[in-house]
This record gives C-alpha cells, sequence and structure tokens, in this order.
C-alpha cells in the first residue's frame, strides 16, 4: 500500500503537490469512489485508481537478483555496441542496477525500478556493506592487508577498505592457481573501480572480482547469467533497513544540531582533551613599545632644555638674571 499522491507522482500524472491538490479537488477515485483525503492509500497492483475518469497506469515495482557474467555493462546504452545485463532478465519493466559492477567484474547485480531504494541501498552515508572475492596475482602479506583498511591516495582520492582479509586458497568460483590469492573485500561505498585501483597500486593486479552480498542479499546459488526475484520478505526486509538506516541518520543529526527546550545542562565529570597549542595560540603580551616611545622623547626634550656649561648664551642669561632687581 503507498499514498495515493505517491502513486500519481510515480505514474507521471503530476508531482506530488499537485497531485494533492487533485485529490481535494475529488479528480481522484479508487475503485469507484472518490477521494478527498491525502492520507488515503491504495495497492496499485489491484485496486483500479482513476484521474478525471480516465484509468491510471501504474507501473509496479520489482526486485531481482542477477549473477551478472563478465563483457557485460550494468546499464542500457543504445550508443554502445555491448551487451547488457539488464537484458538477461525477461521483464517488461525499465529497470536499472542499483549498484554498477564494471565490464569486467562478475556477481551480484541488484535490478530495479524504485528509485528512492536503489538510492538508499547505493549512497555511502547509509552504509549499506558490499562484499567481494577478488582473484588478485601474487600473495599479499600482513602489511598489504593493512594498506588496504588503512586506505591509499589515488588520483587525488583517499581509497580504503571496510576490511581486508585473506580468503581460502578454493572458492566456489574457482581454486585460486600459483602465485594467486582469493582476497575477501567489504565496502560501504564503492568507487568507480576501486578494489582493483587499490590492489594494482599495492602490487598485486586483480585477475577476476566478484560481488558476492549486498546488505543482507547473498549471491548464494546462482549460476553465472542466472537470475531470481526477491520474496515479499526479502523485499520487505531490504526496505525497513533502509528506512532504519534513515530514520538513524536523521535522527543523529537532529540531536546534534538541537536539544529539547528547557533541558538542563548536566555536569560532567570526563575531562575534556582540548587541542594541543600551536606557537600562534599563545596569548599576546602586553605591548612595551608605546612607553619605550615616550621616555625616548622625555629625554630628548630633557637634553634640549638642560643648559650647555660655558656656552656665550648660558653666560649672558646668567649675567641676565644677576642683573635683574
Amino acid at each position: 500500500m503507498e499514498r495515493l499522491q505517491k502513486l500519481l507522482a510515480q505514474a507521471g500524472i503530476a508531482s506530488r503537490r499537485h497531485a494533492e491538490e487533485m485529490i481535494l479537488a475529488g479528480r481522484v477515485r479508487v475503485n469507484g469512489q472518490v477521494v478527498n483525503q491525502l492520507g488515503a492509500q491504495a495497492d496499485p497492483e489491484r485496486d483500479k485508481i482513476l484521474v478525471d475518469n480516465q484509468l491510471v497506469a501504474i507501473e509496479t515495482k520489482a526486485y531481482y537478483i542477477l549473477n551478472k557474467p563478465r563483457n557485460y555493462i550494468s546499464d542500457r546504452d543504445d550508443t554502445a555496441e555491448l551487451k547488457t545485463a539488464l537484458d538477461l532478465v525477461p521483464d517488461g519493466r525499465r529497470l536499472f542496477a542499483a549498484g554498477r559492477l564494471d565490464l569486467m567484474s562478475e556477481g551480484m547485480l541488484l535490478l530495479t525500478n524504485d528509485g528512492e531504494l536503489a538510492n538508499r541501498l547505493t549512497h555511502p552515508r547509509y552504509e549499506h556493506e558490499k562484499e567481494y572475492l577478488a582473484l588478485v596475482f601474487g600473495s599479499p602479506d600482513d602489511k598489504v592487508m593493512e594498506r588496504l583498511e588503512r586506505g591509499i591516495l589515488y588520483d587525488g582520492e583517499w581509497l580504503r577498505a571496510d576490511s581486508a582479509e585473506r580468503a581460502g586458497r578454493s572458492q566456489p568460483f574457482g581454486e585460486a592457481g600459483r602465485d594467486e590469492t582469493w582476497l575477501r573485500i567489504i565496502l560501504h561505498e564503492g568507487k568507480k573501480r576501486q578494489i582493483r585501483h587499490m590492489c594494482a597500486a599495492l602490487g598485486h593486479p586483480v585477475k577476476r572480482l566478484i560481488r558476492v552480498r549486498m546488505g543482507f542479499l547473498k549471491l548464494g546459488n546462482l549460476k553465472i547469467g542466472e537470475w531470481r526475484k526477491l520474496s515479499k520478505d526479502e523485499v520487505a526486509q531490504l526496505k525497513n533497513s533502509a528506512s532504519a538506516k534513515k530514520r538513524n541518520e536523521k535522527g543523529d543529526t537532529l540531536s546534534a544540531q538541537r536539544k529539547p527546550s528547557g533541558a538542563k545542562r548536566e555536569a560532567s565529570n570526563v575531562k575534556r582533551t582540548l587541542p594541543k597549542r600551536k606557537p600562534g595560540w599563545a596569548k599576546a603580551k602586553p605591548s612595551t613599545h608605546i612607553d619605550k616611545r615616550n621616555a625616548k622623547r622625555a629625554e630628548r626634550r630633557e637634553k634640549r632644555n638642560k643648559p650647555i656649561e660655558n656656552s656665550p648664551r648660558t653666560e649672558m642669561r646668567a649675567r641676565k638674571s644677576k642683573s635683574r632687581p
């Protein structure tokens, strides 16, 4: 069930604000009944929705997991002569990938037409984990694994993994050959070719890269090129997890911005750690250059007014002072 104004906006009838005005004006009917309340909901799969007596065709949501093969792009590009993974799923609706994989990467691809949910699953701020198996050349040591987690600077961007570890030599996707190693890498954001750039920069280029998990969804036993629909329980869990992330983020932001009115500040016994003072942070001492300047001026005035002994002017002033009665 969805709010009626949201369904009308998804169908391209009008914006949500305009759809609300249409509902209040009594222009919308659901199963023959006029709806003029903004809180009304409808099921696009079962309910018949009309606007100005015209049937509204609302595209229902679709959710698929596909095991993407190599040499397939994740998006639809009519100008390129490359095969797209979207053609592997026979669905008449316009789907797109929530979290793309590059041409040579394999594994789990979530295909949907739910743009809002896809954004919550793929945007870094929601921190949904994505797990990969990477078959790399060579045998990365502990320092390399530490660098993957600590991060490297590549082309002006800081690239790092949430976690990285050496996986077993034998995996469901094949066994590592001579001088090859399987790595298990987890990210919460996936910049373009991030794992490939990181491993190559550390001297262990990627031979094969497979995504095996997105959040709680796992690739499972799907063979290369196979797909399956998500169950209703999986879709519900997917939406709940995405909504929970959004609520937590909103709550953290509000609590950081404001406190309840009338709340008293509680005394804290926690010792505050102040930042280390820099030379420029020292408090300036009272300036003494003005006092020095005034002292020099007084000294010069005193010298000018002090009589010079044995000078003609001095003797003349002395005689004048004696001749006065």
